[in-house]
Parts: C-alpha cells; structure tokens; sequence
C-alpha cells in the first residue's frame, strides 16, 4: 500500500468508527502475595541491575525485630493479623502520654502481606503495612460509635481490637456491639486509636470523620508494629470471635 494511503487510512479510522468496536467488558485483580516462593526461578539479567544496590537495601530490610509464633494472614469478618494489628493500635495509644485508648480500628486493605511464622524482619514489616500512615486517638461521641460500628458490618468485618465484640448478619448490618462486655453509651465519648487514612473517612469508614477531637501522633503504623514486637519479643494472635457472623 502507498505510504500517504496508508496514513491517510489510519486517519480516518477513528472517524468511520473503528475505535469504537473495542469496549471494556470485565475488570480483574488479584493481590500477589510477596514471598520467598517468586524467587524459585530468579532472572539473571534482572539479577545484575539489582546487584549494586542489594546490600544497601537488606542492612534496611533485613534486620531481625523479633518472632511470631505463627503466621498471620489479614482477611474478614476477623483474621490473625487483623487482630494483632488493632492491638498494636490500642498499645500505642499510650505512646505521647494519652490515657490508653478504649479500642483499635485498622483497615483490613491497608494490611499488604502476611505475617511470617518464625523470624519477623524489618522488611516484612514494611511488607504488611507500606503505607506513610500515621497512628491517631480519635474522641468520639458514643452515637458515632456505634455508626462506625455499622459502617463496619456494612463491609462485613475491618480489624477491630480485643476489646470489641459485634454481632453482625451475612448481608452486612450490626445486630450487637459492646466494648470491653459494655453496650454502647451514646452520650459517653470514647477513645479509638486508628490511622489518618481511617479517620477522613475512607475504605467507608464514614464515621470517623464525625470526631470531636483527633490526637494526631508523629508515629507511622508500620514503626508501631515494628516497636511492639521489639518489645514483646515474641508475638501471637488468636480468632476471639471479635466479629461474627450471624
């Protein structure tokens, strides 16, 4: 075919329409897991780029914090490492010299990874919470309490700290709710220790932005979670029934 026929042609296919034969007709994701098991068959070539700057990045990545007795994986209504992860919001709380918050709240999509069993590294922290989000103490009239706790029901379950039970159905509403074996005071201000992110509203968490006063804390998630297990040395976590399913 002539060149300036054949530009010509190129031209004018949008006009007669042909752009238009494509359409969009599913969206599909996954999460992929990042493991030891992508390096069963590592690429040589991609190998040498990373070369150089791969001692750099371990003396970040690969220092030890601590151990966990089991691995954890992040999921709903309740998971492991949703739990622990809550936890570790309520024990920072008191990090700034904040009475100790009434419960924890994170986000099961904020949490990237699953927590190892055995050695945890400083790189599986980064993993499991890579986000800039910063720990916060929200004060919160008990009515947006509890509509924070069906916002929650609404997405079938986030990550709530131990000292929550609720009760909720299968198509996503709050049958029971109580903090520390306590129902709901609507009149009583309660404290909720959470992430930034969180607290504008996000992931449906619309409640949050119903606060009366945010304690905002100069401590990111993940350096709270990497603390906590210096700390402790050893982690675990457990299913409590925090969340249920009726």
């Amino acid at each position: 075919m002539n060149r300036k026929l054949f530009l010509l042609c190129m031209a004018l296919l949008p006009a007669i329409g042909y752009a238009q034969k494509y359409k969009v007709r599913a969206i599909a994701a996954e999460r992929i897991e990042v493991t030891a098991a992508l390096d069963t068959a590592p690429h040589a070539a991609a190998n040498a780029i990373v070369a150089p700057y791969k001692h750099s990045v371990d003396s970040v990545m690969m220092p030890p914090l601590g151990m966990s007795r089991r691995a954890m994986q992040h999921g709903r209504p309740e998971s492991l490492l949703g739990n622990w992860a809550a936890d570790v919001m309520v024990e920072t709380s008191t990090a700034t010299g904040l009475p100790r918050a009434d419960f924890g709240l994170m986000n099961v999509g904020g949490l990237r990874n699953t927590m190892p069993e055995g050695i945890v590294r400083t790189g599986d922290i980064m993993l499991i919470s890579p986000f800039t989000n910063y720990v916060v103490v929200l004060e919160m009239k008990g009515s947006d309490v509890e509509e924070l706790f069906r916002n929650i029901a609404a997405v079938h379950g986030e990550a709530v700290s131990t000292e929550v039970r609720l009760e909720i159905t299968r198509d996503g509403k709050l049958l029971r709710a109580t903090v520390s074996g306590q129902p709901i005071d609507k009149e009583r201000i309660y404290r909720v220790a959470t992430i930034d992110y969180l607290m504008e509203g996000n992931d449906k968490m619309f409640a949050l932005k119903r606060h009366i006063k945010a304690h905002k804390m100069n401590i990111m998630a993940r350096d709270a979670m990497a603390e906590s297990i210096i700390k402790n040395k050893i982690i675990d976590s457990r299913i409590e029934g925090r969340i249920t399913v009726k």
